[in-house]
């Protein structure tokens, strides 16, 4: 009996079956993806940085875009961005910050606008975000602005049955030149503004200051290179108007403004540049008995778009 009972301690158990696991194994997986749709393959490596500098290119061609985020640091000029209206995405607070009537403002201002996340971070942190500016413990985060293409101004007048009213600015740098243009563009019934995508102002909280609010109603479109935005514009039948102080005829004797048209404005310093000028259908000045050198961007602007206006009404 213990014989037998060693006999029998020495059996394996019952067989556990696979559960089917080993007939799926053998059956087939379907047909070998192409290399270029293999995770980590080189050819699907290759297909991506492709796929990457085609869009390159063709954002390249576009222009628009969007611009870089930004910060506006310090009590009173977060008040004054929220007052009139700049976009912003996160208010930074400071811990234990000593409350203001500013802060306060601020704090309310935010909750009204609605969208606008508050964040609570130690001074460290909002040194660290400002690269040490005396942010006063408040930093406003402003969202990149997102650009249009100078093609996108044309097709928007259109849709409204229009004659294009355009103004392009020729190296002006300065913000607040370009909030101010974008004012008077919106006052005057234009239908947007194109700036260079380089050495030239963009759309900063500075610019969207100036605009008054404008600028969330008038768009801002951005070519990769402005002379050939202007030429795109004349095939496309609109008449490109420099201003010039030494211009062949003084604004208020061109006829063309009263059909489709483009208003190119030069910085004050420098006017236009030698190709801007050379694409211009007409070059033109603006009458100044008081003997001024040159008018700023923003006024030159208004003058011009004012007597467009006249004329069209």
């Amino acid at each position: 009996m213990a014989a037998n009972n060693r006999r029998m301690s020495g059996k394996k158990g019952a067989q556990v079956g696979s559960g089917g696991k080993r007939r799926r194994g053998l059956e087939g997986k379907g047909p070998t993806p192409p290399a270029e749709m293999r995770k980590g393959h080189a050819k699907q490596r290759a297909a991506q940085a492709k796929a990457r500098r085609a869009q390159g290119r063709t954002q390249g061609r576009r222009g628009g875009g969007r611009s870089a985020s930004e910060l506006v640091v310090g009590r009173n000029p977060v008040v004054e961005a929220l007052r009139e209206g700049v976009p912003a995405s996160t208010l930074y607070v400071q811990q234990f910050i000593d409350s203001d009537e500013r802060v306060r403002e601020a704090l309310q201002l935010a909750a009204e606008r609605g969208g606008i996340n508050l964040m609570e971070a130690p001074r460290p942190e909002l040194d660290r975000m400002t690269n040490g500016l005396n942010h006063q413990g408040l930093v406003l985060q402003v969202p990149p602005y997102e650009y249009a293409h100078p093609e996108d101004l044309v097709a928007n007048a259109h849709d409204e049955g229009e004659d294009p009213l355009i103004v392009a600015l020729d190296g002006v740098t300065d913000p607040r030149n370009l909030g101010a243009v974008v004012r008077s563009v919106s006052a005057f019934g234009g239908h947007g503004v194109v700036v260079p995508e380089r050495r030239a102002a963009g759309m900063t909280a500075g610019a969207w200051k100036t605009s008054a609010g404008t600028a969330a109603r008038t768009p801002v479109a951005r070519a990769t290179n402005l002379t050939r935005a202007l030429e795109a514009y004349k095939k496309a039948g609109i008449v490109v108007v420099g201003l010039a102080a030494d211009g062949e005829a003084e604004i208020g004797e061109l006829e063309a403004l009263e059909g489709p048209v483009v208003i190119v404005v030069g910085s004050e310093g420098k006017g236009l540049s030698r190709l801007v000028g050379e694409t211009c259908d007409f070059r033109v000045r603006i009458p100044m008995p008081g003997g001024a050198e040159s008018l700023n961007a923003g006024v030159a602007a208004g003058i011009v778009l004012y007597e467009t206006a006249r004329r069209r009404g």
